[in-house]
């Protein structure tokens, strides 16, 4: 895997590391979240492995597409480009506790890492299918560290 391995303790420290540094009033050098939606728009994509029941699958069609259109851009190494658009159930418009939005987080995704990346090679995602254990990393580890290079840590 050529990006950090976010299944291995010391890329999830570093990834938790990096949350630590955050603070309510940090701000971010592109985008319009602030730094606690920001928390909660990284924590959809562990809602969709672990509380199923949040988000509703897409149906066929959609499913479809999104394997078609934008599951590479999701799952590969290349990172995302500043001011991508995003999914509607990753949309955080309303005011969120930063304390609650970064636990939350950090337990996601030390409950990720100590599940390890056996658990999550060939499992099925919410969106794309079954994915390897490449593809969930690069999906993991991509989309947190896009976001927190966001907020200058």
């Amino acid at each position: 895997m050529a990006l950090p391995n976010i299944f291995t303790r010391s890329v999830a420290d570093g990834i938790i590391g990096r949350i630590n540094a955050l603070t309510p009033e940090t701000q971010p050098k592109w985008g319009k979240m602030n730094v606690s939606q920001m928390l909660a728009h990284c924590s959809v994509t562990y809602e969709m492995i672990y509380e199923a029941d949040k988000h509703p699958k897409p149906g066929f069609l959609m499913r479809f597409m999104l394997k078609a259109m934008v599951k590479n851009t999701v799952v590969s190494e290349t990172p995302y480009k500043h001011n991508s658009r995003t999914a509607p159930a990753f949309l955080i418009s309303d005011a969120r506790q930063f304390a609650t939005e970064k636990a939350r987080l950090i337990d996601y995704i030390n409950k990720t890492e100590q599940m390890g990346i056996a658990h999550f090679d060939n499992k099925e995602s919410h969106s794309f299918g079954v994915l390897n254990k490449s593809e969930w990393n690069n999906m993991l580890y991509k989309h947190l560290d896009h976001h927190l290079t966001q907020f200058g840590v």
